[in-house]
């Protein structure tokens, strides 16, 4: 329906603060003209302004913050298909490092039997894991940032840099073969810079939104990942571009 089309094309303007038409249209493949019609209704909303080529968010809102507890509502159902599928790769006796972010979370509810030892810096995830005695958790130091439930900053990245991992599961806010895996914290970024490099095999969990969003700063190439997790395949120069590098697309189910 129209209507519920438009509500997931406000809370994806939210969580991304800008887009194209281009990309709202991949995302939520429909024509441009559909889109054009749906901007017109969408911009209604004082909070979303029109930009040449797209639309973003009005710099004055107080919306302009997307906190962790609204990003981990938002395309809940394709969330936990990606982290159940990410948790598919965890063996027994696994180190893993599992990153902040809404879609990574939701792995904890498919580890639950397993014998692993979890290296995190996101609280949601050492609450979640803490009524499992099978699972053994490293948590990382830093300042706590609010907005992401998480610990920051060099000094968690140094207590990564300790740490041989098996396998690490990474958050973005977009990932393209230009600019890589991006994310806008920079508090953020050298974990996650820390966490790829200290990893054996790393995964990527990005919804089909993700795809061609390109944020402030570039934690890692898009050939440093074993695989990309997602809901739906990217287009077809992704796609092919991710075959020349041996990146596996994996998409769950």
């Amino acid at each position: 329906m129209r209507s519920q089309r438009i509500a997931e094309i406000e809370n994806y303007i939210y969580e991304h603060k800008t887009v194209s038409l281009d990309q709202l249209c991949q995302v939520f493949q429909v024509s441009k003209n559909t889109i054009r019609r749906d901007v017109e209704e969408i911009i209604k909303n004082p909070d979303i302004v029109k930009t040449y080529g797209g639309v973003m968010l009005n710099g004055q809102t107080k919306k302009m913050l997307v906190s962790f507890s609204e990003r981990t509502i938002s395309h809940q159902d394709a969330k936990k298909s990606i982290a159940r599928r990410a948790a598919s790769f965890v063996e027994d006796g696994d180190s893993i490092f599992i990153d902040s972010g809404t879609t990574t979370l939701y792995m904890l509810d498919y580890l639950q039997d397993r014998n692993i030892t979890i290296l995190t810096n996101n609280i949601e995830v050492i609450v979640r894991a803490m009524p499992y005695e099978n699972l053994r958790v490293i948590s990382l130091s830093g300042t706590l940032n609010r907005k992401t439930c998480s610990f920051t900053g060099n000094s968690a990245a140094r207590v990564l840099s300790s740490y041989n991992v098996k396998k690490a599961f990474m958050a973005a806010t977009g990932i393209s073969p230009e600019n890589g895996a991006t994310n806008s914290s920079p508090e953020e970024t050298c974990i996650k810079e820390m966490a790829v490099q200290k990893s054996a095999e790393t995964y990527l969990l990005a919804d089909a939104g993700k795809f061609r969003v390109v944020s402030l700063l570039t934690f890692c190439r898009t050939e440093d990942f074993t695989g990309i997790i997602t809901d739906r395949l990217p287009d077809p120069d992704f796609c092919q571009y991710a075959r020349e590098h041996q990146v596996r697309m994996i998409v769950a189910e």
